[in-house]
């Protein structure tokens, strides 16, 4: 999710730091407990509900809320890919972070892609985003936090951290940008 207050100055100078307080723009939950409503406003914030039983949608649930996490703006909705205005940020190429889902609901799919490294990654525009959520069956797809905060980190055979991609924080390589939330994964190895 956004989060805010934030800056990026220097090598030092940014803020957050761990630790440091700083609130997510839209909707937050956590095995049901409402963590922030956002600083946003309503409406700004699109949001991904997952229920207890990992049905995933883009529609709040009737009833209670058990993970949510927000980010903006829709790249795909019933199908079709978002058409997106001129603006600068969302025809230039960043670091981003996205999901989406198959119709079912059953599926999410993640989409990591590093950025502001020349000769490794550009980025990629929102637009080049959403079509990479299309040709892979997605059905609805949502922008989350990019730049500095797109990170993808899975847990090795030893039970530690490892980076999958090349984020870049502070315009240092493989630095890690400390973020509000986060959207974690588990899964069940198939025997």
């Amino acid at each position: 999710d956004y989060f805010a207050p934030w800056w990026d100055n220097a090598i030092f100078d940014y803020y957050h730091h761990a630790g440091q307080g700083t609130n997510v723009s839209g909707l937050a939950v956590s095995a049901g407990n409402i963590v922030t409503e956002g600083v946003s406003g309503e409406g700004y914030m699109d949001t991904l509900y997952i229920s207890e039983d990992n049905h995933a949608s883009f529609t709040a649930p009737e009833g209670d809320l058990y993970n949510a996490i927000s980010g903006n703006p829709m790249l795909m909705v019933a199908g079709e890919t978002v058409e997106f205005g001129d603006h600068p940020y969302l025809q230039t190429r960043h670091p981003r972070t996205a999901v989406g889902l198959t119709e079912d609901g059953n599926t999410l799919i993640i989409v990591v892609v590093d950025g502001r490294q020349p000769n490794y990654s550009e980025g990629i525009t929102l637009p080049e985003l959403s079509q990479i959520f299309l040709e892979n069956g997605a059905y609805s797809a949502m922008n989350l936090d990019g730049g500095g905060s797109s990170t993808l980190i899975i847990e090795d055979e030893n039970g530690n951290p490892t980076m999958l991609n090349s984020s870049i924080h502070s315009r240092i390589v493989a630095r890690e940008r400390p973020v509000a939330n986060q959207l974690g994964v588990y899964a069940k190895p198939i025997r």
